[in-house]
């Protein structure tokens, strides 16, 4: 039994899937982000500046949330038990999901209220040559980090558009930290203008504008990053190249007359999990099926190490026919 593709089709779409994950990021990410906000916080409290206090806290929570990716991480290596015994895999995406309420709840939320404050009651922003130095050696510092988590998200991104690489990732400790740290760039950008314009014009609220619109970057950094995760923590399918190759593998061995149903759901970024419903000749012994089922376990586990457990339903395809015609009246009658 083949699959269409090969070594340079599906094995390293595979490859590129089990590549992901790696801590390098989020240690990268963690270590930049500590230093940088107790240098930013030190900064707002001699220069008295609303935008380096909201850059603060944004480099706090980004620290606190790469520890909370590091947590599920971890929580998801744990074996299965009786209570779970499909693992642990999916705390990953539980956790990304706190992340992305963190990220707007304190980071967002914050810098909107010293911003709006800031507007409301202005004051000037005393030695601003000290925020420059801490921006631009920040600046410095989340490059890097960005570009140690743009090269390990680009691995697994093949021909994928970058939108469509992120909608169809299965890994949100990369991802995550990506949407984080291009969120920094942009907040100290913005930082950065903010404290310039309000010294060169003179108008101290436009230190609180860019508080402000560091809170919008942040709140849409965080929707997004809840949009992906919320799929994830519902469930979703491997990817099409796996469940088409998996169909390959069906249809190409003779002794099955129907590939019936075919369903995946990802427990976690290499964790999938994989059912199927099979119509196998009528005139097969019970020892010849369970041979069958041996080989087709053996076979699609070799080629996609992402599939941790595979269960096969034998199954008449009339039979199935009439189970999903059934399933189907009964979600019209619920809706």
């Amino acid at each position: 039994m083949t699959i269409k593709g090969g070594k340079t089709g599906i094995s390293r779409f595979v490859e590129r899937q089990m590549a992901a994950g790696s801590k390098k990021v989020i240690y990268a990410a963690l270590i930049g982000n500590g230093l940088i906000a107790i240098t930013k916080f030190v900064a707002a409290s001699i220069t008295g500046s609303s935008a380096m206090l909201s850059e603060g806290i944004h480099s706090l929570v980004d620290t606190g949330n790469q520890g909370l990716l590091l947590y599920g991480l971890r929580r998801a290596r744990k074996r299965a038990d009786d209570q779970h015994p499909f693992g642990y895999g999916a705390e990953l995406y539980f956790w990304a999901f706190v992340v992305a309420i963190l990220i707007f709840a304190v980071g967002s939320g914050i810098s909107l209220y010293e911003g709006i404050h800031k507007v409301l009651d202005p004051h000037p922003v005393t030695n601003p040559s000290i925020n420059y130095i801490v921006l631009s050696l920040a600046i410095v510092f989340e490059s890097v980090a960005w570009w140690i988590a743009f090269k390990e998200f680009a691995k697994t991104k093949g021909s994928q558009g970058w939108l469509e690489a992120v909608r169809a990732s299965k890994d949100p400790s990369i991802f995550t930290v990506l949407f984080e740290d291009s969120a920094a760039m942009l907040g100290l950008i913005v930082a950065f203008a903010g404290i310039a314009g309000a010294q060169y014009w003179g108008i101290a609220e436009l230190d609180g504008v860019a508080s402000i619109a560091i809170g919008v970057i942040l709140a849409l950094t965080a929707a997004l990053l809840a949009y992906e995760t919320k799929g994830l923590l519902i469930g979703e399918a491997a990817a099409p190249e796996v469940v088409e190759a998996v169909h390959g593998i069906l249809t190409g061995t003779t002794e099955i007359n129907r590939v019936n149903e075919v369903r995946t759901l990802h427990r976690g970024p290499n964790d999938v999990l994989l059912t199927m419903s099979l119509d196998f000749a009528d005139d097969l012994t019970a020892g010849r099926v369970k041979d069958l089922v041996h080989d087709l376990e053996k076979d699609i586990k070799g080629k996609f190490p992402l599939v941790k457990r595979i269960f096969i339903e034998v199954q008449h395809a009339a039979d199935h026919a009439e189970e999903v015609a059934k399933a189907d009246e009964a979600r019209r009658k619920e809706i």
